[in-house]
């Protein structure tokens, strides 16, 4: 009987240098989680159970569980490096096969799919023409190259202050080519349905107390008919309460008005078709402007003794785009950013939990396969609920506690001599016996 003891000692302590050995050997591995090799006492039985003076039978390996405590997560400058900063696990498809894992090793293939060394697909949530995220259906990730179409500009709202200490300028009438005979100009850049950019001039002319008319020019020219060279603007007139605050705006030719909001309808985007004449001439550049017009919002104008000046603009047309970099946030959204300053999500990380984590298979790679143990897995976006933050441009190293696995080792070996010494004790009892017969 010590033999069969002794001899489970021996097993027991080799499975545990077994997971320490695998413990150390994988100390740099990418999201790689730590195991544990846990034993039990065994006792042999009759058919009336246990006896009060049982002798045990040894030992045995009751479970090697893994443990699923955070790891330490680093930077390393990559935007598609990932970690998972609390509960979770990336989801991960080969083919359809579902894999997760938390080692967060990304980049693009061929067909710039998001994927992981062994070339399985990240999953998460897609966006729709808007750029929405399309939660609910997991999808493969894939970062869209393509151009950011243009958007012609379809209202324009700007802060600005027309300083009612100013004077009536020195000449009339408004011409745009003298610089007497208005007080301020402001360009604001406007855009078609091609994304080519145009420049809209406003000429703003004091003519009395709190009032002010205000002259309108797209590209230099008429609004309306790029290829008129009597210049006519649109225009329209402010009037002031005397706290500086708008009165009236009465809009003139060219606009039409709800409010202190004026449209431009009648714009066409123009080009110079022959620049050696005098004057340039100019045609239709065969773009159009935003169907709508351009509405222009008044609203925060104001008449105050301070400088003439516009503090803030905001109109929301813009030119063609090339993708020039990646961001990803911390729920996951991955957004991409354009040559012409704007953003655009192209997609969401889906993250899974498990109710019993340790019931996870492992398949190697640094990944688990769900099972009947683990429970199904519950997948959302990151920060929802109980589950954890992504951090970009890092990834989550092994926690595997390296001083521990050392001492494990130590201790294993050290079972291990143990459990050999009851063997050889108990060869040499049997000897002694052997030799009194």
């Amino acid at each position: 009987m010590s033999f069969n003891i002794g001899l489970s000692g021996l097993y027991a302590a080799n499975k545990q240098l077994d997971v320490t050995g695998n413990n150390i050997a994988n100390v740099a591995t990418t999201g790689f989680k730590a195991s544990r090799a846990e034993f039990e006492d065994v006792y042999s039985a009759t058919r009336l159970g246990t006896g009060s003076k049982t002798v045990g039978n040894g030992v045995r390996l009751a479970n090697v569980s893994q443990q699923f405590g955070q790891g330490d997560v680093n930077n390393t400058g990559n935007v598609l490096d990932m970690g998972i900063q609390g509960n979770g696990f990336f989801i991960l498809s080969d083919n359809g096969s579902l894999s997760y894992t938390r080692a967060g090793a990304f980049k693009t293939d061929a067909e710039n799919y998001v994927v992981d060394n062994n070339g399985n697909r990240l999953q998460g949530y897609g966006v729709d023409a808007n750029g929405k995220i399309m939660t609910g259906v997991l999808t493969d990730l894939k970062i869209d190259t393509s151009s950011l179409k243009p958007n012609a500009t379809t209202k324009i709202d700007q802060t600005m202050n027309l300083n009612s200490e100013d004077v009536k300028p020195t000449v009339a009438p408004f011409s745009p080519t003298d610089l007497n005979s208005y007080n301020k100009l402001i360009s604001t850049p406007v855009f078609d349905t091609q994304g080519n950019e145009h420049r809209m001039d406003q000429y703003y002319v004091k003519t009395g107390t709190n009032a002010w008319s205000v002259y309108t020019y797209m590209d230099g020219r008429t609004p309306s008919d790029p290829t008129n060279n009597t210049l006519t603007p649109l225009t329209h007139n402010i009037t002031f309460n005397s706290d500086g605050t708008i009165n009236t705006v009465t809009a003139g030719t060219g606009w039409t008005q709800a409010g202190n909001t004026l449209t431009m309808t009648g714009w066409i985007p123009g080009v110079v078709t022959n620049p050696a004449t005098t004057p340039v001439t100019w045609g239709p550049n065969g773009s159009k402007a935003n169907p709508t017009g351009i509405a222009f919002n008044m609203s925060l104008t104001t008449s105050f003794n301070s400088p003439t000046a516009r503090t803030a603009q905001y109109q929301d047309g813009y030119a063609t785009g090339q993708i020039s970099s990646l961001t990803i946030d911390s729920t996951g959204v991955m957004t991409a950013n354009f040559s012409n300053q704007q953003t655009k999500a192209i997609g969401q990380v889906a993250v899974a939990s498990f109710a019993n984590e340790q019931g996870l298979q492992p398949i190697g790679g640094t990944r688990w396969k769900e099972t009947f143990a683990s429970g199904v897995a519950g997948v959302d976006a990151p920060k929802t609920g109980t589950l954890g933050s992504i951090v970009s441009n890092s990834l989550e190293e092994s926690n595997v506690n390296l001083t521990n696995e050392l001492v494990d080792l130590i201790k294993a070996q050290s079972n291990y001599q143990a459990n050999a010494k009851t063997i050889s004790t108990q060869s040499t009892i049997m000897q002694t016996i052997i030799q009194m017969t």
